[in-house]
């Protein structure tokens, strides 16, 4: 009987935690951004020095490129360079992104009285639609089964158009600022470069100079997602971060929630309807519908009205949580 019991508690046991791996597997990306905001929460419950916050600034600031860094560089070596095309839908994002941007901008040139009263919540907009392409994007896409070699593509090209639109808008909607077409290019190109670029060409070393390690490398299978997970809880920490310490007003705050929501939405939308044409829906959607959040925060703060970086912190809410249903609906449906 005892011997019985014994076997039934070890039953349900394994049974217990299984569930719980499964639950887990299933909601990656809701409980990595729900354990981000919630750690800065607690951290910021206690009265730490201000070197503790100095060291732990630090360390974000270290940890999130090398991760990111890393996690690009196990997606590269997945794609094959020579796979790597200019196709239809690459034209018709980068010119949905740039124009989108353009218009916001002569709106705050030629019309003041608007930029005055919603310049922040307009730049938020334009923020989110020309911020480039995340650069775990290609991460997500091979998890939903789409062609990370075209998201790549699309990614290298709109970071290179963000940097020339940004550049030349910015001194001419923030004149006071003293910021050159050339300073803000090379400021950009100077943030794009070591995080998109130097692991495309390290991936291609290791390709054709150590084709074992790049074997090796192929082996892992989810590595670049977790390494993702773990990233996007630390985001989702500086994000909280920004919320916590904001002094904006709430209708301010409200509208530009509402601005990246609706970006977001727009960019998931139309860019699975243009990636159909090329049979490449998973992609063009994850292309304009995913973003580099950090940057986008980072151009805010850099370039723009400093509350505008709020937006970055928005949009990585609503695209992650798009996500997260995502790969819920490949996982147990096996399609969108």
């Amino acid at each position: 009987m005892i011997a019985k019991m014994t076997n039934f508690a070890e039953f349900l046991k394994v049974v217990v935690m299984n569930k719980l791996i499964q639950f887990f597997r299933d909601w990656t990306l809701p409980i990595s951004m729900i354990v981000g905001a919630s750690a800065y929460m607690i951290w910021h419950q206690f009265d730490l020095s201000v070197e503790t916050h100095r060291i732990a600034n630090k360390t974000v600031s270290i940890a999130q490129p090398l991760m990111i860094f890393m996690m690009l560089f196990i997606s590269f070596c997945k794609v094959d360079p020579k796979e790597l095309r200019f196709i239809k839908w690459h034209r018709k994002g980068l010119l949905i992104q740039v124009l989108s941007f353009v218009a916001g901008a002569l709106i705050l040139i030629y019309f003041p009285e608007v930029k005055q009263s919603c310049g922040a919540v307009i730049e938020a907009a334009m923020i989110c639609m020309i911020c480039p392409t995340a650069t775990a994007a290609a991460v997500v896409t091979q998890k939903l089964n789409g062609n990370a070699t075209t998201l790549v593509t699309y990614t290298t090209l709109i970071n290179i158009a963000n940097a020339i639109v940004v550049s030349a808008f910015v001194p001419l909607i923030h004149p006071e600022g003293g910021v050159s077409f050339s300073s803000a290019f090379f400021s950009i190109m100077a943030k794009v470069f070591p995080m998109l670029i130097c692991p495309l060409f390290l991936a291609a070393i290791v390709r054709y100079f150590f084709p074992k390690f790049h074997s090796l490398v192929l082996k892992t299978k989810d590595l670049a997602f977790y390494i993702w997970v773990v990233s996007l809880a630390l985001a989702i920490a500086v994000t909280a971060k920004g919320f916590v310490h904001s002094d904006v007003s709430v209708w301010v705050m409200v509208g530009i929630a509402i601005a990246s929501l609706l970006s977001c939405a727009v960019q998931f939308v139309v860019g699975k309807v243009i990636g159909k044409v090329d049979d490449d829906t998973i992609s063009g959607g994850q292309a304009l519908g995913q973003k580099n959040t950090v940057f986008a925060i980072w151009m805010g703060y850099t370039f723009f009205i400093p509350i505008t970086s709020l937006a970055g912190g928005f949009y990585s809410l609503w695209h992650n949580a798009f996500n997260s249903w995502q790969l819920y609906q490949v996982k147990h449906k096996g399609k969108l």
